[in-house]
């Protein structure tokens, strides 16, 4: 697509000009312009901190400008608050869903907007019949009357984004829509994403999958510590260019091996089964090994059971059966507290809502799970845990100015490090990984893919959970792949990405599960 015909064909339908957004203490926002244009996808790139989430909420009215200006279809406008946006014909997934846990899939849909009966009450009918055409446009099996707090978190994207496309907004922001999303989910995505733009609508989209926005946009914007480094077609646009567009450096091999030998084997499942609500089973007759300084990856789309299979191990389901072993002796507590004793610990997948508490600090947050080492008797030696906490935030380079600040205030990428923190503080021997990079930059993420190796070749046994091939690839020592529940492939570090592929499927009939051995 040349440029000339590109702005041709895709006019600007919104526009922010010498935009500067200031927070005690911070400058988000440098004199930044910033066009969407429509019947386009509108790539919105940078590392965690760079701006991208607080240039989308000025737009989406949850933020305003201390200076510049915002023109929609050619006029001067000031977005007092989201309903504003809304009216202007803006919606927003924002990455950090915004959802209601104790109400249905159709209640979160159509909240503050919900059909009507005469004017008088809600039409829960019309409700159901919109919110299940919208799961069959997404190719999702949701029932609308399902509470929320009951899906996954890649389900409950699934209704944020549905959420989104019920407002049929003119402008659509993205904001890393597909961080949860299975391989097989982000295909359906795109193709909305294609009939969106055949409409009209001017997409901005936001993610660190830099694959992704290659292959789905049409412009690129590069936002660098408040500042745009980058703006152009996505015509000639590569890997590379992003990167050095965001970090300002060549890109590294951030999944490189520090070679090391694989001690014994310290953990192992047999026959692990976890029963489905209404029959059949979340996890099927699941075995595996690892060895100390091993990472195994666990790889499948989403359902698969590759999550549920990490909490059974960890005793978050009672009614799971099967046995787990550590350094050959049987398991046989029944309680988290009880594992992290026998040297297992967690790093979940949602870290927002399982691995961290919002409204303490980060020293806080990073001792939680080990507050018995700093125990004299009914006190606790806050000079210690202190040390001990500054200490881990040294260890995981979080970039946080005082131990003592809300860890609301970090990135989702030092977030990220201090959920890691809180793990190795109970001394694991085996690191369970739920999605290790999941919304994290590629900065934070080399971070944390390095630490990993550092970690294997320190002794500990990596079990990781991920949803991105490259990701899996790169960086096991062997690759478990579940479909259904059930074992459906062993690889190799070399193994071929599309037999990979395969056999995570559903529709292939799983491999007999069989117990992996070394």
């Amino acid at each position: 697509m040349s440029a000339a015909r590109g702005h041709a064909t895709h006019p600007i339908g919104l526009s922010i000009r010498r935009a500067v957004k200031v927070y005690p203490g911070t400058v988000a926002l440098k004199n930044v312009d910033f066009d969407i244009r429509m019947g386009a996808v509108n790539v919105l790139v940078g590392e965690n901190g760079a701006g991208k989430s607080t240039l989308m909420k000025v737009i989406a009215g949850v933020e305003s400008l201390t200076e510049g200006e915002i023109t929609l279809d050619g006029r001067k406008v000031a977005f007092r608050s989201k309903d504003d946006a809304v009216a202007n014909g803006i919606g927003i997934v924002f990455q950090e869903l915004n959802l209601f846990p104790d109400m249905t899939v159709g209640e979160n849909v159509f909240i503050a907007r919900e059909p009507l009966r005469f004017g008088l009450s809600i039409d829960h009918k019309t409700v159901g019949e919109r919110t299940r055409a919208l799961m069959q446009r997404l190719e999702q099996d949701i029932d609308p009357d399902t509470p929320l707090g009951r899906l996954r978190i890649g389900q409950q994207q699934i209704v944020e984004i549905a959420k989104a496309l019920a407002q049929d907004a003119r402008i659509l922001i993205l904001d890393e829509p597909t961080s949860a999303l299975s391989a097989a989910e982000v295909e359906v995505l795109f193709r909305i994403i294609d009939e969106l733009k055949a409409q009209g609508v001017g997409i901005v989209y936001i993610s660190h999958r830099l694959e992704e926005l290659i292959r789905v946009g049409d412009y690129i914007t590069v936002l660098r510590d408040g500042e745009i480094t980058g703006s152009r077609t996505m015509e000639g646009v590569d890997i590379p260019w992003i990167v050095q567009a965001m970090i300002g450096g060549k890109s590294k091999d951030f999944s490189q091996t520090q070679a090391h030998e694989f001690g014994r084997e310290v953990f192992r499942a047999e026959d692990i089964t976890l029963p489905k609500a209404g029959g059949g089973f979340t996890v099927d007759r699941l075995s595996l090994s690892v060895r100390a300084g091993e990472i195994v990856g666990l790889y499948g789309l989403m359902g698969a059971g590759r999550s549920e299979f990490l909490e059974c191990i960890m005793a978050q389901h009672p009614d799971s059966s099967g046995h787990f072993f550590m350094d050959g002796k049987e398991m046989r507590e029944r309680h988290v507290a009880g594992r992290i004793a026998r040297g297992i610990a967690l790093v979940p997948e949602d870290r927002k809502r399982d691995g961290l508490i919002q409204i303490m600090s980060v020293r806080e947050n990073i001792t939680l799970s080990s507050l018995a080492q700093f125990a004299t008797g009914f006190h606790l030696s806050l000079r210690k845990e202190a040390a001990r906490a500054a200490e881990f935030i040294k260890r995981m380079t979080v970039k946080v100015a005082s131990p003592d600040n809300p860890i609301s205030s970090l990135s989702g990428g030092n977030q990220q490090k201090v959920v890691i923190g809180k793990a190795l503080m109970t001394g694991p021997k085996v690191l369970l990984m739920d999605e290790p990079s999941r919304g994290i930059d590629i900065g934070a993420k080399a971070e944390i893919y390095q630490k990993m190796r550092t970690l294997a070749a320190e002794g500990i046994a990596i079990i990781f959970v991920t949803s991105d091939l490259e990701e899996v690839l790169a960086l096991s020592d062997r690759i478990i792949v579940m479909a259904n529940g059930r074992l459906s492939g062993e690889f190799g570090p070399d193994a071929d990405p599309a037999r990979v592929i395969a056999a995570a499927s559903p529709a292939k009939p799983a491999n007999k599960n069989k117990e992996i051995a070394l």
